[in-house]
């Protein structure tokens, strides 16, 4: 910001004014905002298409690839409605995306639990040791 206020006589003036009167500053702070959300609206409404005929056709030329993602993604979906409509306890699914893993089974077999062999073997395991030789 240092160098736009060295620089630009433009910008010294605009913050003076901001400075000195609220109904500019909140003026220049909407212009600031509508402006780009106009512009941005614009251009979304000109490049968006409600074509039938071209998403007609984007479907019948879809790869293989896409067409599978979107019946996973459909089915995954509609596992998850399920779970929420019958309200099911869904919180397995929020520790297993913690740990960046993907649920697709049936709840209650999906987060398989540690078994006590698994946990003293675990917390009995010797810590590895490390032989660093010197070089000289």
């Amino acid at each position: 910001m240092s160098l736009l206020w060295e620089k630009s006589s433009t910008w010294r003036w605009i913050v003076r004014n901001s400075r000195a009167s609220k109904p500019f500053f909140y003026t220049f702070a909407t212009v600031c905002g509508v402006i780009p959300g106009v512009i941005g609206y614009c251009v979304m409404q000109m490049t968006s298409s409600r074509n039938e005929q071209l998403e007609s056709y984007l479907r019948q030329n879809a790869r293989p690839e896409t067409r599978m993602m979107g019946q996973v993604n459909k089915e995954r979906l509609a596992e998850f409605l399920g779970e929420i409509q019958r309200k099911e306890h869904t919180n397995d699914r929020y520790v297993a995306a913690l740990r960046g893993e993907t649920l697709t089974r049936k709840p209650y077999v999906r987060i398989q639990p540690v078994t006590k062999e698994m946990g003293d073997a675990a917390a009995g395991a010797e810590p590895v040791k490390v032989q660093v030789k010197k070089q000289g």
